[in-house]
């Protein structure tokens, strides 16, 4: 059984520094077995100036069992899916601990970010591009992060769809959830 007061206080604990981590996690229903995580992109890493949004899934037996985490926004890393987003990382699978959060879980992610693991991928074209082309690499994800989890074009987004007569939270909730795409979050508001 989900430990619902713990998730709740975990949310506020998020909440109460987010200004200072720039971490954040929201539910995306009233029902917080599925929340939304959003980290920055690591300061001198291709990631830099990004925003990434992860799913995360809260299972049955959490804290005793780990999170299930994956990107929703795009990125090109060696140990995260360019195709499913899913995250190659030892804190999610066998050394997840009670002891963890879903922030720290969210801190390790970032930190993944800024030290890949080439020599154990989730995505072996992106590793051997890693490995044999380093500047390609970081040209590529660079170009990534530009395309697909730069905050400066959110707010043109939001100003987008709310001309069409949305509500600004409601716009906001639905690109969330949408990881960042304004087609997706469209037919979302449209579908109701």
């Amino acid at each position: 059984m989900i430990d619902i007061s713990r998730v709740q206080k975990e949310l506020q604990d998020c909440e109460k520094d987010r200004d200072s981590s720039g971490i954040r996690v929201c539910p995306k229903s009233d029902n917080l077995t599925r929340l939304t995580g959003t980290i920055p992109g690591p300061i001198g890493t291709p990631y830099e100036g990004g925003t990434f949004q992860i799913d995360i899934t809260i299972p049955e037996g959490y804290p005793f069992e780990p999170p299930k985490m994956q990107f929703s926004t795009k990125v090109w890393h060696p140990n995260i899916s360019s195709q499913s987003g899913a995250i190659c990382l030892d804190v999610l699978k066998d050394q997840w601990s009670p002891a963890l959060t879903l922030k720290t879980a969210l801190v390790s992610v970032q930190a993944l970010l800024s030290a890949p693991e080439p020599k154990d991928p989730q995505d072996a074209v992106v590793a051997e591009q890693y490995m044999k082309n380093y500047q390609v690499f970081v040209s590529t994800a660079r170009y990534w992060t530009q395309t697909f989890a730069k905050n400066s074009s959110l707010e043109d987004k939001v100003k987008r769809l709310v001309e069409m007569g949305f509500g600004d939270a409601q716009v906001r909730s639905a690109i969330e959830s949408s990881g960042g795409d304004e087609n997706v979050a469209l037919e979302k508001l449209c579908s109701g």
